[in-house]
């Protein structure tokens, strides 16, 4: 999702994860063609950045363009990594980014257009300082952020009292909610979570004990399946000043690949997928353990309407 949820991998390493049948997947696929592909034997390369989110945008892009005939590479690299490679061709798209968490390498390299926008992903995200339900019984003025700032004390532990604990994402991510804390000299104490996993452990815990707790989250997450959740009202100068507004969450490729792959490229480019989607296989292979690659497959194999569209369009474009 995004490059705070991402602790950036300094070596582009390619790493085929598998290959993937997909029989019946690709019998439907090729029934559909009206154009001549692949137009290029050259793989197409496909980064698996190490959020769940942008795996599961990628692994199915990748696998549908697999059963159309392509060949796809892979690679296990941080999105902030996978810019400058995608820049040199390296890589060929990345299958998710969140503007509010760019840095300054993909504006820049976009701005001299080595870079480009593929449009959206196709998710309502959102990002900032997430509560469960019952912590509203324990301060009644929530979501509001001046009734919020008076009930600190309710979040405090005995190593952070009087102030409360803010547990902010893990410290290897970008700390917009942490920076927040201390720059406004807000009554809080900033813990860095050890771990997404470690993240999604403290919101069970909470909610288990009806305990309070306020995090920096996103959506969309499998764990919010689960639970009724709320978000702290940030005033305006706050939300701009620290990059938590509403982000837009897009791909970006490699501008040759339009005339390397015509129909793959017109496919990533209008190819999306929704939040239901994406919390679905979040749950799957987060919580339940199953494969990326085996469950995503399963969603291809499951919702041909989900994805034949954005096919039979690259086609019928090329």
């Amino acid at each position: 999702m995004f490059e705070t949820r991402e602790n950036t991998m300094g070596v582009l390493s390619r790493k085929l994860l598998g290959a993937v049948a997909g029989t019946v997947m690709a019998m439907s696929v090729a029934g559909t063609a009206t154009a001549d592909v692949p137009e290029s034997d050259r793989a197409i390369i496909i980064p698996l950045h190490n959020w769940t989110g942008a795996t599961i945008g990628g692994a199915i892009a990748g696998q549908i363009l697999q059963d159309m005939g392509y060949n796809v590479e892979f690679v296990a690299v941080g999105a902030l990594a996978a810019a400058q490679a995608i820049a040199d061709g390296d890589v060929t798209f990345t299958p998710e980014l969140w503007d509010n968490n760019l840095g300054e390498l993909y504006p820049t390299l976009m701005a001299e257009g080595k870079i480009v926008d593929l449009g959206e992903v196709g998710i309502d995200a959102r990002e900032g300082w997430l509560y469960p339900i019952h912590v509203e019984e324990l301060c009644p003025g929530l979501p509001d952020w001046e009734a919020f700032l008076g009930c600190s004390e309710i979040f405090a532990t005995p190593e952070t009292f009087p102030n409360g604990r803010y547990l902010d994402y893990p410290a290897e991510w970008l700390s917009r909610g942490g920076d927040m804390v201390r720059n406004e000299g807000l009554p809080f104490d900033v813990v860095p979570a050890g771990s997404e996993g470690a993240l999604v452990a403290e919101l069970n815990s909470s909610v288990d004990r009806q305990s309070a707790l306020i995090m920096m989250f996103w959506a969309p997450h499998w764990v919010l399946f689960k639970h009724d959740y709320n978000w702290v009202e940030m005033p305006t100068d706050l939300v701009e000043k620290y990059s938590m507004q509403k982000p837009r969450v897009f791909k970006a490729g490699w501008p040759g690949m339009f005339d390397e792959w015509p129909v793959a490229s017109n496919f990533i480019q209008s190819f999306q997928i929704d939040n239901a989607a994406q919390e679905v296989l979040m749950d799957e292979i987060d919580n339940k353990g199953v494969p990326l690659m085996e469950a995503t497959r399963a969603w291809i194999d499951a919702n041909p309407d989900k994805w034949q569209p954005f096919v039979d369009e690259a086609m019928a474009g090329s």
